[in-house]
């Protein structure tokens, strides 16, 4: 084994991801690694791109679109990579945003009835209070 190649194992402890998860990312073709045997290898142009799925994933990305556009290298080179890479970027960001805002939305009607609640909790205590006394 060259060193430039990493095991399976070593590639799921450098960018912390599961078996099946790199199993997965191989099945769907993101990834190719070389094998021997039943031992899989990756090089370093699989962990480039594992950084680059990985990124993708934290931004959003459906695995889908990072399939393509990892493609998009092999078929069209780097310009036409970047070029797809802008408009998804252009894309996730209005995307990321609007989520942002119903995500603020949300936030802000949560703490006005959370506050409402407990403004009015002393009430409540109150009447229930006066209630078991009348009881007994």
């Amino acid at each position: 084994m060259s060193d430039s190649r990493i095991s399976f194992k070593e590639m799921c402890e450098q960018f912390d991801v599961t078996p099946r998860t790199l199993r997965y990312y191989e099945y769907i073709e993101l990834l190719s690694p070389e094998r021997e045997g039943r031992s899989r290898f990756y090089t370093a142009r699989d962990s480039a791109r594992m950084k680059l799925i990985l990124r993708g994933r934290k931004f959003g990305f459906s695995l889908e679109t990072i399939r393509q556009w990892l493609d998009i290298y092999d078929e069209q080179g780097s310009a036409a990579q970047m070029e797809i890479w802008v408009q998804n970027a252009d894309n996730q960001l209005e995307e990321l945003r609007a989520q942002r805002a119903q995500i603020d939305e949300a936030i802000d009607e949560l703490q006005t009835l959370r506050d409402r609640t407990a403004a009015s909790l002393g009430d409540y205590e109150s009447r229930d209070a006066a209630r078991k006394t009348a009881k007994t």
